[in-house]
């Protein structure tokens, strides 16, 4: 068996920054494991701009992004091994994976990192009645067909839900001559962030129909037409207000899942709310030396965001490696607990660890709503102990609170975070 000290599952924009910080903090000893056959995950395949702003101070093409990293990778000589596929991770951090190089492989770690990304949900997933010709995809295939693999995957389009990576291949899809027929969304309000809404759609002139799914499937060969409904509260489909659009694509962009199997499978406590990981203020798991980071913890909005979770994770696991012989003793009876109050969802982190050796705690989350003035607020009982004002939110775009180490002795058994409409919009 291999002894590793730090193995990093995962080699997309979370794993390689991870990797690099803690090589960059003085780990030595550590390990990519990646199942594809190179580093960089879904950003090969993301040719539009946008990515780097916050990391690198540039507008760069996930493929750029990705290539950054990369170098970097390189440049640190981290060890790294591809089309490995991990298989099961034991609770006293021993990772099993195959490779069709070495066969099994089983490596006793001191640390480990999830960073395994997400997916999308299908077709399968959203239960669409009618038949399934050729025709029907989600939109990370189209963009793979599209950018990497040069298919065009259909002449007329119609995309069912307003996930960024749908927005973004509706832009594409017109650039090329495609005609995008509609956008479908089952809420009343897009799930993307706004600036792809303004430049993949509204400049394009794209019908975006809100309140509304797809409710039929035609064509038994390939696609020939879908059925749009309106939606009730429940967002089921309200008999007699369905209209028929000629396409030959139905692209899905319905929503991203953590890739959690092997997260769950080790036993670490899951969160219903982000499909991810619980985790504590440095992201350490249920599981004590196993880390969490990216989107397999909770789904970004920017890849910029994930790289710098992955950065700060990277310093934290090494610095567990480093603590393990150490005094340092978390009482699980003294953990601040994180409760969701009104207007937000999908808080990470879940606890925090009283004696905690961070001096400021960042919380993300996302709005359940999109409204505008608004303050964001952490409490702990009847006492704020942050807030702040926004002029907007919504579901599509994280929101960020920093608590200060100091203000945790004022907190007694746990936190609230909310989201509260100011008067004028009320």
């Amino acid at each position: 068996m291999r002894k590793i000290d730090l193995v990093i599952i995962g080699g997309g924009a979370a794993g390689m920054s991870a990797a690099v910080a803690a090589k960059e903090e003085g780990c030595n000893n550590l390990l990519i494991i990646e199942r594809n056959d190179s580093l960089g995950g879904v950003l090969h395949q993301c040719i539009h701009n946008g990515f780097g702003l916050h990391r690198f101070g540039e507008d760069l093409t996930g493929v750029e992004f990705a290539w950054r990293y990369e170098e970097l990778v390189e440049g640190y000589q981290i060890p790294y091994m591809l089309n490995t596929f991990v298989i099961d991770i034991s609770p006293d951090k021993i990772v099993t994976c195959v490779s069709p190089v070495e066969g099994l492989i089983k490596i006793q770690a001191q640390a480990i990192i999830l960073a395994m990304g997400c997916r999308e949900r299908s077709r399968n997933a959203l239960l669409i009645p009618g038949t399934r010709g050729a025709g029907i995809m989600t939109a990370g295939t189209a963009q793979k067909y599209l950018n990497l693999m040069g298919y065009l995957p259909g002449k007329n389009v119609v995309i069912l839900g307003s996930g960024d990576i749908g927005l973004i291949m509706a832009r594409q899809f017109v650039m090329e001559g495609v005609k995008v027929s509609a956008v479908v969304e089952v809420m009343p309000y897009s799930g993307g962030l706004p600036r792809n809404m303004k430049q993949c759609i509204e400049d394009f002139d794209i019908p975006v129909y809100y309140s509304s799914t797809v409710s039929k499937i035609c064509g038994r060969e390939r696609v020939s037409s879908v059925w749009v409904s309106k939606v009730n509260e429940n967002r089921e489909p309200i008999e007699g207000t369905e209209f028929e659009i000629p396409c030959d694509t139905l692209m899905i962009s319905a929503g991203l899942i953590p890739e959690n199997e092997l997260t769950d499978g080790a036993g670490i406590a899951m969160s219903p709310m982000t499909k991810g990981a619980v985790v504590y203020e440095n992201n350490e798991t249920s599981i004590e030396g196993i880390f969490s980071c990216g989107n397999v913890l909770h789904v970004h909005d920017l890849v910029d965001f994930v790289s710098e979770e992955g950065a700060q994770t990277g310093k934290y696991a090494y610095e567990y490696i480093n603590s393990v012989n150490t005094t340092t003793e978390y009482i699980e009876e003294d953990d601040i607990k994180v409760e969701k109050g009104p207007g937000a969802s999908a808080i990470v982190p879940q606890r925090i660890h009283r004696n905690t050796s961070m001096d400021n705690i960042t919380f993300m989350f996302r709005p359940s709503f999109k409204k505008n003035d608004v303050t964001l607020c952490l409490s702990s009982g009847e006492k704020i102990l942050v807030q702040k004002k926004m002029i907007a939110v919504t579901p599509g775009e994280m929101c960020k609170l920093v608590l200060p180490k100091e203000k945790l002795a004022e907190v007694k058994e746990s936190v609230s975070i909310s989201i509260h409409v100011n008067e004028k919009e009320a």
